[in-house]
């Protein structure tokens, strides 16, 4: 699967992602990894002044685009060598409460914007008979937690949307993998605190522990950089045979 551009250790020159999410949290982190790599950057977020930011620091191109828009893979470029797919949005309440707006919402930023860039950016990588595709998942992307109902069902249907593709893609040089956090030291986490504090009737200084740490060996966030890590070498030159699969980086929580 290798193409022959003579790629050493983790060196992405001559390749072009696109990652989405891209103006904080592990969407920076790979942002940062992959230029750092030699990679032309593609930004993608709905927070203008961050991806903006971003793309400033790295050198990349910024594109400010809402993943829930009926085509928001419209205005992007569809000459993608590696493709990203980390933009989310979590809301917790239990089901019966749950609007129905907000869980439609979360499918649509989370399944269905993801495979409306694979359908828009695969052309390409099978043309060139290579291509990478990274899907941040989530550990509830394998396990359940109550008051998550979108986020599970969103993270479940792109584990399976990735598997497909790293079916459909084989012959033709390109993987699908997905890479599942537990909590990760991002904005989307922090900003859970006080929901699950409210969920479970407990003080907010004792959520990290007593709730979203709870099910964890190793008591304490995961650093941006770690995911990046991961995700860059699904994209280096010696992950050709890695697809279909899902790297669980969760502290032990799916140990037990």
């Amino acid at each position: 699967m290798n193409s022959g551009l003579g790629h050493t250790g983790d060196d992405l020159a001559g390749r072009t992602a696109l990652i989405t999410g891209a103006g904080g949290g592990i969407g920076r982190a790979c942002a940062l990894a992959f230029a750092a790599a030699g990679a032309k950057i593609h930004l993608v977020d709905r927070d203008a002044a961050a991806v903006h930011a971003v793309a400033e620091e790295v050198g990349g191109t910024p594109h400010v685009v809402d993943l829930a828009a009926t085509d928001p893979a419209r205005d992007l470029p569809h000459d993608v060598d590696v493709l990203v797919n980390n933009a989310g949005l979590q809301h917790v309440a239990p089901i019966h409460e749950f609007p129905p707006d907000r869980f439609e919402l979360m499918q649509r930023v989370m399944v269905t914007a993801p495979f409306l860039l694979m359908r828009h950016c695969l052309p390409h990588m099978r043309g060139r008979g290579w291509g990478r595709i990274v899907n941040l998942t989530s550990v509830h992307g394998l396990r359940a937690s109550a008051f998550k109902s979108a986020y599970t069902a969103a993270k479940h249907g792109l584990e399976g949307l990735s598997k497909v593709a790293a079916l459909e893609g084989a012959e033709h040089g390109v993987t699908s993998n997905c890479v599942s956090p537990g909590y990760v030291r991002t904005p989307l986490v922090q900003g859970q605190v006080a929901d699950q504090a409210r969920a479970h009737g407990i003080p907010e200084d004792r959520v990290l522990a007593e709730v979203m740490l709870q099910r964890t060996a190793i008591k304490e966030l995961i650093d941006p950089a770690d995911i990046a890590a991961t995700v860059l070498w699904l994209c280096g030159p010696n992950s050709g045979h890695v697809t279909g699969t899902t790297f669980t980086i969760d502290g032990g929580w799916t140990a037990q």
